[in-house]
This record gives C-alpha cells, sequence and structure tokens, in this order.
C-alpha cells in the first residue's frame, strides 16, 4: 500500500517538475521484452524514464541502480526495492562474481531492463563510451527488443551533486531498435549503440 501511495506520489511530482513527455519516434510502446538503454547524466535519469513510460510497460520494466548508492540508506533501499522494482547491480567487479549476473536473471524471469550503458554518470552532453554489458546482454537473449532512448533536459533537474530537483520541462525519446549483427565485433556493436542514442537528441 506505501508503496503503490509513493509510486503515484512521485509520478504526480516528476510530471509536475519535468511534464515526463514520452516521444516513441522509432517504434511504438508495445508489451515486449526489451531493454532500454539510455544517456545518463542524473539521478533523476532512472526516474524520468520510469514516469515517462504507460503503466502497463512500467510494471514489466525494471530499472537498473547502483547497488553501492542505492541502497546506502533505508529509504533509498525501500524506494527501489518496493517502487521500481530496480535490480541493483555492482559497480565494481568483486572476485569471481558476473555484475551482469541480476541483469540476466531478470531477462531470464521475462522482464524488461532500463540500462545506462556508460556504466555512472556523465559530466559532458555527449555520453561517455558505453561499457559492454549491452554487448553482452544482447549477445545473450538475442530476442529482447534493443530501444536506444534519449533523456532530455533531466540534468538541469538534478545536476550531480544536488539534492534539491528545479522544475524544467523534459522529455525522454525512444528510438528504432537496435539489433546486434551477425559477428558484429563488440567495440563496432557499442559504437553504434551510442550513436544511436545520440542521434535522438536531435529529433
Amino acid at each position: 500500500m506505501r508503496a503503490t501511495a509513493m509510486s503515484v506520489f512521485l509520478l504526480g511530482l516528476v510530471r509536475l517538475l519535468t511534464g515526463a513527455q514520452a516521444r516513441w519516434h522509432g517504434c511504438p510502446p508495445k508489451a515486449e521484452q526489451r531493454i532500454y538503454f539510455a544517456n545518463h547524466q542524473s539521478h533523476a535519469d532512472l526516474v524520468l524514464i520510469w514516469a515517462a513510460l504507460p503503466h502497463e510497460l512500467r510494471s514489466i520494466t525494471r530499472p537498473i541502480a547502483a547497488k553501492d548508492y542505492w541502497t546506502a540508506s533505508n529509504f533509498k533501499r525501500w524506494i527501489t526495492t518496493e517502487v521500481f522494482n530496480a535490480v541493483y547491480v555492482e559497480r565494481e567487479r568483486k572476485g569471481d562474481e558476473d555484475p551482469l549476473q541480476p541483469l540476466i536473471n531478470a531477462l531470464d524471469s521475462g522482464d524488461s531492463l532500463i540500462l545506462f550503458p556508460e556504466g555512472t554518470r556523465g559530466h559532458e552532453e555527449d555520453p561517455q563510451p558505453f561499457k559492454s554489458g549491452l554487448y553482452n546482454l544482447a549477445l545473450r537473449f538475442p530476442g529482447v527488443v534493443l530501444v536506444p532512448a534519449w533523456i532530455h533536459n533531466v540534468q538541469r533537474v538534478m545536476p550531480k551533486g544536488e539534492v534539491v530537483p528545479v522544475p524544467v520541462l523534459c522529455s525522454v525519446t525512444f528510438g528504432e531498435p537496435l539489433a546486434l549483427g551477425v559477428d558484429e565485433p563488440r567495440a563496432d556493436f557499442l559504437k553504434r549503440a551510442r550513436e544511436a542514442v545520440i542521434a535522438l537528441r536531435e529529433v
């Protein structure tokens, strides 16, 4: 009950502060298993792209959250677990653990994911080079649809280091799905995926 109430509150707050406009440019919203991958400049990215999805997709789509940050307090842990149903990921490899395993488990269960392939928030307008996780998941789950997304303006709502949001209109543009080519090298795919995200900036 508390999680549902918080979900409704956050949706209202995000829409009040940002508009949370979703622009489906290259594909319609569809209840199929997908990995949405986007640029990343603010902690609010997770909330904005979650809020931009229609309800029927939001309920089957889980954002990826950095475990060290989002479990640093009971409230952060509660909201990411109970409201966002996030998948925690370690930002640093520990021993023999595969940092992608929680994502693999979620995809094996039929969930969709929201992924930020840069691995951390960037300071520049252009995304940083993508890490290999997106490639590895595309290789392992060829049936999952890969949808690029550009999150516009959210860094102005809550820049890195700030905690008080500022009302600014924001949008999320979803692009044409991307597929891993046969025998496509990792570096080529990651470059192409990053370029697909950047191209949505001007749409």
